[in-house]
């Protein structure tokens, strides 16, 4: 109960600050709106909030499968070929601190200027990518020498060592990077739609622009608190899919 009752408390604390200081300051709802306009916007617009946020979701969940089916299987041929690691390692951490929309304007051209989405969701995937890969090659790594010894006694062949004992010692750090990176597929989507997207994907960062564009403060608030009660359910939805993974798996 202490756990959620103190984030309670102190949300409605700062929601009730919010509104007084609002009203007494009188200041202009363009400006920054109280939190009760920021409700009936929300209550005024919420189906088309709710299609944008599929829109959002749809693309964050496909560019987060292409992103883990990707770097789960390049981090499988990495962790068996040191000199591949080294190669590719570079490449990958170059690509992660990349700016986003520093490449963009490239992906967009690539995919297309009559399909937006396709850039949008590449580009999501490209955010989602590195926490997956370093998560799969550093739990592929971190094997008990003492099993790796005992399957080297055995004679057990490079495919029976990855997937009896690299793949369920992996088990933690790819649930750990797969949870990072839902998290980021969601903050890439809503990027790469402020600027690759030119209205063929209608997701949340859309609607954004469209209410920032009419000095529509509250409706802006609306869509940021869509947004957020959206990634805090993909969050806790992982953490119960990892709390039930991690109770199955058997790493010892």
């Amino acid at each position: 109960m202490k756990r959620v009752l103190a984030p309670l408390i102190l949300i409605t604390a700062l929601l009730a600050g919010w509104e007084i200081a609002c009203r007494v300051l009188a200041v202009p709802a363009y400006l920054l709106p109280a939190p009760s306009g920021i409700w009936t916007a929300f209550l005024g617009s919420w189906p088309l909030l709710l299609g944008s946020a599929w829109a959002t979701l749809s693309t964050a969940l496909l560019a987060l499968v292409i992103s883990s089916l990707i770097a789960c299987a390049l981090a499988f041929a990495v962790s068996l070929n040191g000199l591949l690691e080294d190669a590719v390692r570079p490449i990958a951490v170059t690509l992660q601190v990349t700016p986003l929309v520093a490449i963009a304007p490239l992906v967009t051209i690539w995919a297309g200027i009559d399909h937006p989405e396709r850039a949008v969701i590449g580009l999501a995937a490209v955010v989602a990518f590195f926490p997956i890969f370093s998560g799969a090659l550093t739990g592929l790594k971190s094997v008990d020498p003492d099993l790796a010894r005992l399957f080297d006694l055995y004679g057990a062949s490079p495919w029976q060592r990855l997937i009896r004992l690299r793949l369920p010692s992996a088990v933690p750090a790819l649930l750990e990077g797969h949870k990072v990176a839902v998290g980021l597929a969601v903050i890439g989507a809503v990027v790469a739609e402020f600027v690759a997207g030119s209205g063929g994907a209608q997701g949340l960062a859309w609607r954004i622009l469209e209410a920032y564009n009419r000095l529509q403060t509250a409706k802006v608030f609306a869509a940021l608190v869509t947004l957020a009660i959206l990634g805090v359910v993909l969050h806790a939805l992982m953490e119960v899919l990892e709390s039930r993974l991690l109770a199955v798996w058997r790493g010892r």
